[in-house]
């Protein structure tokens, strides 16, 4: 990755050790890893050359399906090909500025996601709340605004993680026991205070995945409010189903987020090596299953999969 141009205390590198105690299954680990980024990267490819081909999918709800598969192929972008470099050909080695960018890009890509997932939540509720005035509150143009925010809104976030460790003399060990470049994980590596970088790591985790939560729990409230004030149960079953998809891929993408964060901070009886498998999976599992999610419960995305498939 290039490498932010910052002036660091000392320019020498960090050695990523990959999956400490399962060095010796490292070539069989990379195995299920690398079947998980290559359906990911198909599945979501797959999806944004249909929805970019096909001009009837040119709608808000096709974009934001787009951008999620932008942020997911990003997230697993970023941390598998150093991994699979680490399990297959021992490349253990990265220069801190490169470490500084993965994290950077990691982090941004993340919180971008869940910022692509609020959205989505709120044209559910645009849909099924105020049917009539969809077409004008979320546009296209609307849609790629919105997506601008969030990203702007990742970036100003996560730029003063490397800013701030760029600052920190790093000690003379620079062995990181992860496959990545996490944050905690290279302020660990600094011989200085980190106390700003601890307590400001832990703030925004804290802000944006509780403000986001708390925008999509409110969306979805209100959902349910006017789903049960519809008479007919069909109608309501049908306006519950558009929803399904989003609600699938929000169980994924938080149930591994919170688990693999739980297990890190109050797991400490857990083995090293369980956090990292479940740190990775979270980069990873979402990916792969998303487009499948997408593809099996949006019958006019399916159609349009199905009709390329059949014509390749």
């Amino acid at each position: 990755m290039a490498a932010f141009n910052l002036t660091l205390p000392d320019p020498s590198t960090f050695i990523l050790m990959g999956i400490p105690g399962l060095e010796v299954a490292h070539i069989w680990i990379s195995i299920p890893f690398s079947i998980f980024y290559i359906i990911g990267l198909f599945g979501n490819f797959m999806l944004l050359f249909v929805v970019g081909k096909e001009q009837t999918l040119h709608k808000p709800m096709y974009l934001l399906i787009c951008m999620l598969a932008l942020t997911d192929i990003g997230t697993s972008t970023a941390v598998m090909p150093k991994e699979l470099c680490i399990f297959w050909f021992k490349f253990k080695g990265i220069t801190v500025g490169g470490c500084l960018t993965q994290m950077f890009f990691l982090h941004s890509i993340s919180i971008m996601e869940s910022a692509v997932l609020v959205t989505m939540a709120f044209d559910r509720y645009v849909a099924i709340c105020n049917p009539l005035r969809y077409a004008t509150i979320l546009t296209n143009a609307r849609v790629a605004q919105l997506g601008l925010v969030g990203l702007i809104r990742a970036v100003l976030l996560m730029l003063p993680f490397p800013l701030l460790l760029s600052r920190q003399p790093f000690c003379a060990n620079r062995i990181i026991p992860h496959t990545y470049c996490e944050h905690m994980a290279v302020a660990k590596m600094s011989c200085g205070d980190t106390t700003v970088n601890r307590t400001y790591g832990l703030v925004m985790a804290f802000v944006v995945i509780g403000v986001d939560l708390t925008l999509v729990a409110l969306s979805y409230s209100l959902i349910i409010r006017a789903v049960l004030r519809i008479s007919s149960k069909k109608s309501c079953l049908k306006a519950l189903n558009t929803c399904t998809a989003h609600i699938c891929v929000m169980m994924t993408s938080f149930t591994l987020f919170f688990f693999s964060i739980l297990t890190h901070r109050f797991g400490q009886s857990i083995t090293p090596y369980v956090h990292i498998i479940l740190a990775n999976l979270f980069f990873l599992i979402p990916p792969m299953i998303n487009p499948i999610i997408y593809g099996v419960k949006t019958k006019e995305l399916r159609d349009k999969v199905v009709k390329y498939i059949c014509r390749s």
